[in-house]
C-alpha cells in the first residue's frame, strides 16, 4: 500500500527550504530580493532625471558649468582654496597675496596717475604739459624702484617659508596685483594693510 505524503512530509527536491524563523522571502525569477515600493519609485526618478537626449546632456553640461563658476565666483570672495582658479591656488600663491595685501604699493595709485597725467598731457596748456610730463616720469622712477623692492622682499620671504620650493611666476603674481586697486582684487583680501602674517602657510 502506499502512503500519501502530508504537509510535514519532506519538501519536494531542488525547491527552496523555508526559514527557520517561519519569515517569507520573496524572491524575483531570478533569485533577487524583490525591491520595495520606494526603491523603485526612487529608481524610476533617478531614470527619468538622467539626461537621455542630446539636447538634456547639453542643459545637463550648462548647469555643471553654472555650478563651478557660482563655485568659484564664491571663492574668490572668501578664499576658500578647493575652488579657486588654478593660478591661485597653493600656499605659495596665498602667501604672495597676503604679504601685498598687508602693505601699502605706490602701485595701487599708478592708474589714477596716469589718468591725470595723461589729462594733462592733451590739455593744451602747455604749462600743464610740462607738469604732466613731469609727473608721468616721476610715476615711472616710482613704479620702477617699488617694482624692484617688491621683488627683493618677496623673494627673501619666500625663500624663508618655502624653502626649496618653486616660485615661479611669483614676482609678476605679485606685481599685477599690486597695481589693482585693493577694493578689485581678486581673491579678495584677507588681511589688513600692516597686519602681521602667519610664519606657516601649509
Amino acid at each position: 500500500m502506499f502512503r500519501r505524503r502530508n504537509d510535514t512530509d519532506t519538501a519536494v527536491a531542488g525547491s527552496p527550504a523555508a526559514p527557520a524563523d517561519g519569515s517569507t522571502v520573496i524572491t524575483t525569477g531570478k533569485g533577487r530580493p524583490t525591491p520595495t515600493r520606494r526603491e523603485a519609485e526612487a529608481a524610476a526618478k533617478a531614470r527619468a532625471k538622467a539626461p537621455r537626449t542630446r539636447k538634456e546632456q547639453a542643459a545637463a553640461k550648462r548647469r555643471v558649468r553654472a555650478d563651478e563658476a557660482q563655485k568659484v565666483r564664491t571663492a574668490m570672495k572668501t578664499g576658500d582654496e578647493r575652488h579657486l582658479l588654478p593660478r591661485d591656488k597653493g600656499p605659495v600663491r596665498r602667501f604672495v597675496r597676503d604679504y601685498v595685501d598687508h602693505r601699502f604699493s605706490f602701485l595701487e595709485i599708478v592708474l589714477p596717475l596716469v589718468l591725470v597725467t595723461t589729462v594733462l598731457t592733451y590739455s593744451g596748456s602747455p604749462a600743464l604739459v610740462r607738469i604732466g610730463s613731469t609727473v608721468m616720469v616721476a610715476v615711472l622712477a616710482l613704479i620702477v624702484m617699488d617694482v624692484l623692492t617688491l621683488r627683493f622682499r618677496l623673494r627673501r620671504e619666500l625663500a624663508k617659508r618655502f624653502e626649496g620650493e618653486s616660485v615661479k611666476g611669483t614676482t609678476w603674481y605679485a606685481v599685477s596685483r599690486s597695481m589693482q586697486m585693493r577694493f578689485m582684487r581678486l581673491p579678495k583680501s584677507q588681511v589688513k594693510i600692516g597686519e602681521k602674517l602667519p610664519e606657516r602657510y601649509r
